[in-house]
């Protein structure tokens, strides 16, 4: 790339101020042109986003346990609601590489908690044992910081000859990873309201079929007891005398 600097488009000495500074701005587009290889997908230094979320159904009297594997210096934030089920509750648990239980919470329909992390596999378990008939609709989203840095100084070897830029190669790169970072917050809070949402929504409709099984309870109660009222009315004003022949 610094053949690409040094040969450039060449000048012409006839050419007027609007046309040199137009040739002045293709120079400086061609000596941008790696700056394309690290924001290209699949470019190395530019990771793929490290959040991820998961919707699943735990039966009754069943537990399911999931791995997350971590480095030093990071952060492992974990959030999780129940949508769906009696109770809207659930046993959650989270164990370190060392076995040591960092997080135990009995009987929750949500939480939120964030740890610092060291080099291994974090374990994270939901608890529906405590149940005998009720499946539960749990929600999780993992959001890992600082999990992947150690490989984004690797793009420093692929670009050569960016001197001359006015502009740092390392503003871009921040700036890029600031735009990333929102769009990964906006996709979280997106994502959160949707649970939110489905919650809602199974709670409405829960509440819905209750409204109407005690409508129809109280319907046939008042059937059966406007039944007996007019059986009792009825009695009350029947002759039981007997008549003599």
């Amino acid at each position: 790339m610094v053949g690409l600097a040094s040969s450039g488009i060449p000048r012409s000495p006839g050419l007027g101020g609007a046309e040199g500074m137009g040739i002045e701005l293709w120079r400086r587009l061609l000596l941008s042109l790696p700056l394309l290889f690290v924001l290209l997908p699949g470019a190395p230094g530019f990771t793929s986003p490290l959040d991820s979320d998961f919707t699943f159904t735990l039966p009754a009297g069943r537990k399911e346990c999931f791995f997350q594997p971590m480095h030093n210096e990071a952060s492992l934030e974990i959030e999780y609601q129940v949508l769906d089920g009696a109770g809207l509750d659930v046993d959650f648990y989270l164990i370190s590489p060392k076995g040591e239980t960092l997080v135990f919470e009995q009987r929750k329909s949500d939480g939120v908690h964030t740890v610092e992390t060291t080099d291994g596999d974090y374990m994270f378990c939901f608890d529906n044992t405590f149940s005998t008939i009720s499946e539960k609709v749990i929600f999780f989203e993992l959001i890992l910081d600082n999990a992947g840095e150690e490989d984004q100084e690797d793009w420093k070897k692929y670009i050569t000859g960016t001197d001359l830029l006015d502009m740092k190669l390392e503003d871009i790169l921040e700036s890029v990873n600031s735009v990333k970072s929102r769009l990964s917050k906006s996709i979280q809070i997106q994502t959160l309201l949707k649970a939110f949402e489905a919650r809602d929504r199974n709670i409405q409709e829960s509440n819905y079929d209750r409204v109407n099984f005690w409508s129809m309870v109280n319907l046939a109660i008042m059937v059966i007891v406007s039944a007996v009222q007019v059986y009792m009315l009825k009695s009350l004003f029947e002759d039981k005398r007997k008549t003599r022949t």
